[in-house]
């Protein structure tokens, strides 16, 4: 490989790790018929005037497989907690006991769980995305340098190669990882 072109791959890896990231909170978030705290996470509560996570309005647990709790500790605040989780579209009917709200984790029928793997695999496919444009954004620099006199045909096609490599594995990690949610998900 040619010495006055260094392509930063580790830019390139952590850019596309950024996207398995962001795809694994965005699996987190769905209900798979199993309690989770990281469920609520996209809730905003309409709390002091902006909106706010629920985290930080109330403590969230996970006392048993089917129940998530909030302790909410403002009490002023638990009407308009209760108002976020049923605007949100998580399917839970809160139920409130003083400050604390209970949210029992109905099983999953069969058309919400396809419902669920067709938005994982829409999620995993907006990951492939990035991943293909961050390999664009590194094959747009080779194809500078080559043009730039920086690099040879053959360097350039090496860096090509690599750049390719690292691109399949990730997106090879994208579809391994939807595979596994979507067993989750149709798992009874």
């Amino acid at each position: 490989m040619s010495e006055e072109f260094m392509l930063d791959t580790d830019d390139l890896e952590r850019r596309m790790g950024g996207a398995i990231a962001s795809l694994r909170t965005e699996f987190a978030s769905l209900r798979t018929g199993r309690a989770s705290a990281s469920m609520l996470e996209p809730v905003m509560v309409d709390a002091y005037g902006q909106k706010t996570p629920i985290n930080q309005v109330g403590t969230v647990n996970v006392p048993e497989p089917r129940m998530v709790t909030i302790n909410v500790w403002d009490k002023g605040l638990v009407g308009k907690v209760e108002k976020a989780i049923r605007e949100s579209g998580l399917g839970i009917n809160p139920q409130l006991n003083g400050t604390i709200i209970m949210l029992p984790i109905p099983e999953l029928n069969e058309e919400r769980r396809t419902q669920l793997t067709k938005v994982a695999g829409q999620y995993a496919e907006h990951a492939r995305v990035s991943i293909r444009n961050i390999r664009r954004d590194g094959m747009d620099q080779i194809k500078k340098a080559k043009n730039d006199g920086q690099m040879s045909e053959d360097d350039q096609k090496i860096w090509e190669g690599e750049v390719q490599d690292i691109t399949n594995r990730f997106i090879a990690q994208i579809d391994e990882t939807l595979e596994t949610k979507q067993g989750e998900i149709m798992h009874v």
